[in-house]
């Protein structure tokens, strides 16, 4: 279990991936050392990592929401070679076992058939099939992460962090050329990867490393993102809200989810529900009062569905094997 450094770390983390540990420390109120030795530990440990992803945008990619009922005897494998694919993120078993939800990477422009047929194996265990496109996410770095596992850092101590940060920019975001692989092949393994070490792997000065990162980061082809295994902070009940929310109130009900402490995504997405919520509690009777005081409190909310967690299978970039969080080997 984590303590309130710990806590004030990852916050800190979710809010700017790669900020030194000297800024950390100040901002947390904690040593240089400890700081980064609480970090090492929390990353050992399976608990967390951070990563660094390129946009699918850049490969003309959407964001996919698919939800695949099987029979339970038989999902087991399906779900597992599906969570191996390089093109699904957030890979999870739920309703008892029979449903698998995941985000699958691919054009907008193609088929339905063609989206599932390339990543969903022949199974005669597939009972049906939903594809829905992710729209758009609410909220933004600093303020919509989950941080349901305690006290962090104050709304001050989020804007020290993110003051500095460039705006973002409109246009789309750009390629990366051949030569950024070794980079971003480091990144994908450790987002806080040193500058000295990236320089060794590319045979770059620190100096060409630091400017191609700020490149690729402004040109939002870069991203990075902290992965957490909720269940090893205290966290058992992880669930995903189907919510039909009205056309006027979807930008609202949105950004208002996106900023609750137990929410750790919220996007508007096509289909019958118009938005997708993943929720993280300790436990029932957390979810429960989640459910009946601030879910309750959104307006425009007509109707919801409920599906329940039962197992992790893969994070954005990250497979659970044996309830930690390992790095995925690129097929």
């Amino acid at each position: 279990m984590i303590d309130e450094v710990d806590r004030k770390i990852l916050h800190a983390l979710q809010c700017a991936p790669r900020l030194p540990f000297r800024h950390i420390a100040e901002v947390t109120g904690v040593s240089e050392q400890t700081a980064a030795r609480r970090y090492h530990a929390l990353r050992r440990s399976g608990v967390m990592r951070v990563v660094g992803l390129v946009n699918p945008a850049v490969h003309g990619k959407a964001q996919w929401v698919t939800r695949i009922r099987s029979r339970p005897d038989r999902v087991g494998p399906l779900a597992d070679s599906l969570a191996k694919r390089p093109d699904v993120a957030y890979a999870n078993l739920a309703s008892g076992g029979s449903e698998i939800i995941c985000m699958i990477h691919s054009p907008v422009e193609a088929e339905r058939d063609d989206i599932i047929l390339r990543q969903l194996p022949r199974s005669a265990s597939v009972l049906d099939v939903s594809i829905d496109l992710l729209l758009h996410p609410f909220g933004e770095t600093g303020t919509s992460e989950w941080t349901g596992y305690g006290d962090g850092l104050t709304r001050d101590q989020v804007r020290q962090l993110i003051a500095d940060r460039p705006p973002t920019p409109t246009g789309p975001p750009r390629p990366p050329t051949e030569e950024d692989a070794p980079l971003l092949d480091a990144l994908a393994e450790d987002g806080r990867t040193t500058h000295t070490r990236l320089a060794e792997l590319t045979g770059w000065s620190n100096a060409r490393v630091a400017r191609r990162m700020e490149a690729l980061e402004t040109s939002r082809t870069l991203f990075y993102d902290v992965e957490l295994l909720p269940e090893r902070l205290g966290h058992t009940l992880n669930a995903t809200l189907w919510l039909r929310v009205t056309p006027d109130r979807l930008q609202q009900a949105g950004e208002q989810l996106a900023q609750h402490a137990e929410v750790a995504f919220a996007g508007a997405i096509s289909g019958h529900h118009n938005l997708m919520v993943s929720v993280i509690c300790r436990d029932a009777e957390d979810f429960y009062r989640y459910l009946t005081t601030s879910v309750a409190a959104v307006e425009g909310i007509d109707a919801y569905e409920v599906s329940i967690r039962v197992r992790r299978l893969k994070q954005a970039a990250s497979l659970i094997f044996h309830g930690r969080l390992v790095h995925t080997t690129p097929a």
